[in-house]
């Protein structure tokens, strides 16, 4: 039998973004009772060194906590890891490589979902941090699917996008919101028929905001956690098919 499904949750950054992720987890998950449920644990950890800051070359690496997070995680017996923060996977190589557990790819998630979309975006916004812009990982994948991708200025990335990330950080999600829809609306205007929302604090700020245009956004984390409620059911009817429980206990 295969080992018991448990997904590790490497969180924290930021705490609020985990929590959320959770949620969608709930939501990405059919279920008739508690037992059905997705069974994970969390690392929420906030004390994570900065990854924005580390990448600009401004702060330490936060490597050596998460590498931590994951021992933490495998320890538990999580049976497979998630990264609820994107600019966090530029360590992604190395955790993996020090896990037994093995990490799913919040871009390989994400590229999944908008394929099987009824009508794929053809011309896509990206919001993400610096980090996350330069590593090109949503660049390349999103073109080899033909769709072309609309980015962030320096100037946008500096008043809005950075400030409004921070606020949402320091628990003023308004303000985050107010100031990441004028980056949303930039893209908008620049042509992009859709928006990916690859930073986790960015849907957080614009749904506090009620921001008009969410109906055209892709938020990455939800379709991370669509594809570990679709592992988890795989598992579930595979070896629990007649049954609500989980049976942790055979």
């Amino acid at each position: 039998m295969a080992k018991p499904f448990l997904l590790g949750v490497l969180g924290g950054m930021g705490p609020l973004a985990t929590l959320d992720f959770q949620h969608k987890l709930l939501d990405a998950t059919p279920a008739d009772s508690d037992q059905q449920q997705l069974p994970s644990v969390v690392w929420n950890v906030p004390q994570v060194a900065d990854r924005q800051k580390a990448l600009a070359g401004l702060g330490p690496s936060p490597l050596p906590q998460l590498l931590l997070g994951i021992e933490t995680l495998n320890q538990a017996g999580a049976s497979h890891i998630v990264i609820p923060c994107n600019t966090a996977h530029h360590w992604f190589d190395e955790l993996s490589r020090a896990s037994a557990a093995p990490l799913l790819h919040i871009v390989d998630a994400t590229l999944e979902g908008l394929v099987a979309l009824p009508q794929k975006p053809q011309r896509v916004g990206l919001i993400a941090t610096q980090g996350t812009l330069d590593a090109g990982w949503y660049q390349r994948a999103l073109a080899q699917k033909g769709i072309e991708v609309l980015l962030p200025t320096a100037d946008e990335l500096q008043q809005w996008f950075v400030p409004g990330c921070y606020a949402v950080k320091r628990g003023a999600l308004r303000e985050g919101g107010e100031l990441l829809s004028l980056q949303a609306q930039a893209l908008l205007a620049r042509g992009a028929d859709q928006l990916l929302l690859a930073c986790t604090e960015v849907p957080l700020a614009l749904h506090a905001v009620a921001a008009p245009f969410l109906s055209l956004a892709h938020d990455p984390a939800q379709l991370l956690a669509q594809r570990c409620a679709e592992i988890w059911l795989e598992y579930r009817h595979s070896y629990f098919p007649h049954t609500q429980s989980n049976n942790w206990n055979k």
